[in-house]
């Protein structure tokens, strides 16, 4: 089935705040512990109330939490559930984030109480069975990016390039040389030069050529001794592979400058090639994308940093070691930049990536890399030639993962730009891609089917993109007016970000409610 939704239509619930729900005189039912859920909380700690009192951590009144039934609750999120959308609805092709299906099986097993009650305090030998899954995770993961070691710490990708631009710099304080700056493409995920400059680097922006590859010649220009690194993604933004990779990779280490790998776009080469083939001695990895747990809203991310030697010794501490039968954590720091948050890692995205790298195997995940690029490029063959929009750099070369198409034509025979596109996308019942990024292409919509999409799926979406532009090109109004069939419709983008105005927590709507007028 390749039709457009008919008719599609949002639920539009005029949903109070859970706060102004709730009565303090209701209350729900609470299941009872099941036995051995009762005997491991015990050996957890027999009165934590008592122990907390002594220390004077116990409140005096309990929070002002609203009072609800269980209908009232069940009723509240499934309403908010059905005003909302998510890759169980449908696609979500945001470029760059991999929004792959997430597997039920995986839901299941990290609600199993012998890892939902788990505790950073425990004692080692209580969790051997975690310490060996998160030990199997790491060889796994080295193995499949060609390094050596990898900390399992980082709670997402952007703390995952910060920790690798940090061990950059103390690898080369330790050396004694004073490396101050760092290149990053234009067409770098904007987190990239943020997180060279955070660890104390000057970027150096390299350009992309016209078939959307780094300029080796530009790299040759600003090598020089204080050239710490680059940071680099491949396949790269665009999704196009950088073919060049191994000559850059040597351009570098000629310089004693390190390549750090972005992983967030893994997905369209896993199994196939290794960043450590490609001459790569930093990698970060975003299992929350490539590895399939749940992420958006602010989490949960799971990051992992993987290292060739010597920059082994420059990974967050403590990392899961073996002897023995025994797992164990080696706090050991000789050289590490210390920690990068606190305790060892967001555990429940770990279990999941775990499972879904056990469940595919190694050829499961190169198919998986494989359906990835085939959906990308049957998109493409649907796409090509439509009218309003166009392929920057190099149409006829293949691309990986992901694709970015311009609305550039579009926008300048109608008006109508890419934010309006995303907007009328949403109208059938569609996710909206990327918009605007890659910052080197004008009007660009970036979009990542993953391997998650049936073919009917990727045609669905590529006839909405053409229904939304032959709107355009007979009545441009009507398509600026999208939304109008979602739970919200187009907002006033200054209101709601202006500090005057957003109101991200109930506390503060409750002061703008008494007519403070705060500015965040």
């Amino acid at each position: 089935m390749t039709g457009l939704r008919k008719g599609w239509r949002q639920a539009k619930w005029e949903e109070p705040l859970v706060y102004d729900i709730g009565d303090p005189e209701r209350t729900g039912y609470i299941i009872p512990f099941r036995d051995e859920e009762e005997e491991m909380l015990r050996e957890l700690g027999s009165e934590p109330e008592e122990a907390l009192k002594g220390k004077g951590l116990l409140r005096e009144e309990a929070p002002p939490l609203p009072g609800m039934s269980e209908v009232e609750v069940v009723r509240h999120f499934t309403r908010l559930s059905q005003m909302s959308y998510g890759v169980d609805v449908g696609p979500v092709p945001l470029g760059s984030c991999t929004m792959k299906y997430n597997p039920k099986i995986s839901e299941a097993i990290v609600r199993d109480p012998r890892i939902a009650y788990l505790h950073p305090y425990q004692d080692e030998d209580t969790v051997q069975g975690l310490l060996e899954i998160l030990y199997l995770l790491e060889k796994w993961l080295a193995e499949l990016t060609g390094m050596d070691r990898c900390s399992l710490q980082l709670p997402a990708g952007a703390a995952g390039e910060l920790t690798g631009a940090l061990m950059i710099k103390k690898y080369f304080s330790d050396q004694g040389e004073n490396r101050d700056e760092m290149l990053i493409p234009d067409s770098a995920h904007g987190t990239n030069p943020a997180s060279a400059a955070m660890a104390g680097f000057k970027v150096i922006r390299i350009p992309s050529t016209q078939s959307g590859t780094v300029d080796l010649k530009a790299v040759e220009a600003v090598l020089g001794p204080r050239v710490a690194g680059m940071m680099l993604t491949n396949p790269n933004t665009l999704g196009i592979f950088e073919d060049k990779i191994l000559e850059l990779a040597d351009m570098l280490h000629s310089n004693n400058s390190l390549l750090y790998y972005d992983g967030a776009n893994l997905n369209g080469i896993m199994g196939l090639v290794r960043p450590g083939d490609m001459g790569f001695d930093i990698v970060h990895l975003n299992l929350h994308k490539t590895f399939s747990t749940p992420h958006g809203g602010g989490g949960p991310g799971a990051g992992v940093v993987c290292a060739k030697e010597p920059l082994v010794d420059y990974l967050p501490r403590p990392l899961v070691e073996k002897k023995g039968d025994k797992y164990y954590w080696d706090y050991r720091c000789e050289k590490c930049i210390g920690r990068m948050r606190a305790y060892y890692g967001n555990i429940v995205p770990l279990v999941k990536a775990f499972l879904y790298i056990a469940s595919l195997g190694g050829e499961g995940l190169r198919e998986t890399a494989i359906q990835s690029v085939i959906n990308t490029n049957y998109f493409i063959a649907l796409i090509r030639g439509a009218k309003g929009y166009e392929l920057p750099y190099d149409p006829t070369r293949p691309r990986k993962h992901e694709v970015v198409i311009s609305a550039r034509p579009l926008e300048r025979e109608t008006g109508v730009r890419a934010l309006d596109v995303a907007k009328a996308l949403l109208d059938e019942g569609l996710h909206a891609p990327t918009i605007y990024f890659p910052l080197i292409v004008d009007e660009a919509l970036m979009i990542e089917f993953t391997e998650s999409e049936p073919r009917c799926e990727i045609e669905r979406y590529a006839n909405v993109l053409k229904k939304i532009a032959e709107k355009a090109y007979k009545n441009p109004e009507e398509v600026k007016k999208t939304p109008r069939n979602t739970a919200v419709t187009r907002l006033d983008d200054v209101a709601a970000n202006h500090p005057r105005s957003v109101t991200p927590t109930y506390r503060v709507l409750l002061r703008r409610l008494k007519g403070e007028k705060l500015i965040l």
